[in-house]
């Protein structure tokens, strides 16, 4: 009889007693639904400022973390301006001076046109169990959806944030917010992932908000318009020639 009651209240315990998977478990089954071999993205950028709003509209083909190509389509004074990342060199083209330049070191932290993405933030699509450590400290409710706190430390030091601390949907599996932070223990930047769709076989987010701790404004919003996984990418656009 003993044996009897001893399981049946283990049947009863809470799901989250028995099913913790580890932090590597963790950022294995988000690399799944965020990160792929290739992708096309059409996405904009709302870009909430202290005075005025502005809408960015572009699109992007990316091949892993290594290689990507975005066109900037709207507004018209944007429109032509053209960014291409080879490894860990990122070219950006501007059609109004008809100049390309490079942007490395301490520029790629830099805003992309005012928003509170960097180009380390626009370019980087890593994934997460081949870049960090990660631990399970607890689980908390976001929005009334039950998630994994996961904190991760970077494993070498060529990543723009040291730590992170995720809020990870236990059944998802996709981080519904984000704290980013320096080696330092400070809060650079804080993320909200919504919108959450089914795309093929994984999910994504069509929305992430974006907000820089150490600048003013309301932050900024990035929003998938289309996306397929994947993709054949034409290789004429991972090059310097497609710039011009």
């Amino acid at each position: 009889m003993k044996t009897i009651y001893a399981f049946a209240m283990i049947l009863f315990l809470p799901g989250s007693l028995l099913a913790q998977p580890s932090g590597d478990e963790i950022l294995d089954r988000i690399d799944q639904n965020m990160s792929a071999d290739s992708r096309h993205v059409v996405s904009k950028m709302v870009i909430n400022g202290t005075r005025s709003t502005r809408t960015i509209e572009s699109e992007t083909w990316s091949v892993g973390d290594e290689k990507a190509y975005t066109e900037y389509l709207a507004p018209a004074r944007e429109k032509g301006t053209k960014m291409l990342k080879l490894e860990d060199q990122l070219w950006i083209y501007s059609p109004g001076t008809d100049r390309t330049i490079q942007i490395s070191g301490h520029m790629l932290r830099q805003s992309v046109m005012g928003s509170d993405l960097s180009y380390e933030d626009m370019m980087d699509d890593p994934e997460l169990r081949n870049r960090y450590d990660a631990v399970v400290t607890g689980s908390e409710a976001v929005n009334g959806t039950d998630c994994w706190i996961v904190e991760m430390t970077a494993n070498s030091p060529d990543v723009a944030y040291q730590l992170r601390k995720i809020w990870v949907d236990k059944k998802r599996y996709l981080p519904l917010k984000e704290e980013l932070y320096a080696k330092s223990g400070t809060l650079l930047k804080k993320t909200e992932l919504q919108d959450i769709r089914r795309v093929g076989n994984r999910w994504y987010p069509g929305k992430i908000i974006f907000k820089d701790m150490l600048k003013k404004g309301d932050g900024t919003e990035f929003i998938v318009e289309s996306i397929e996984f994947n993709v054949d990418v034409p290789e004429h656009l991972l090059s310097k020639a497609a710039l011009r």
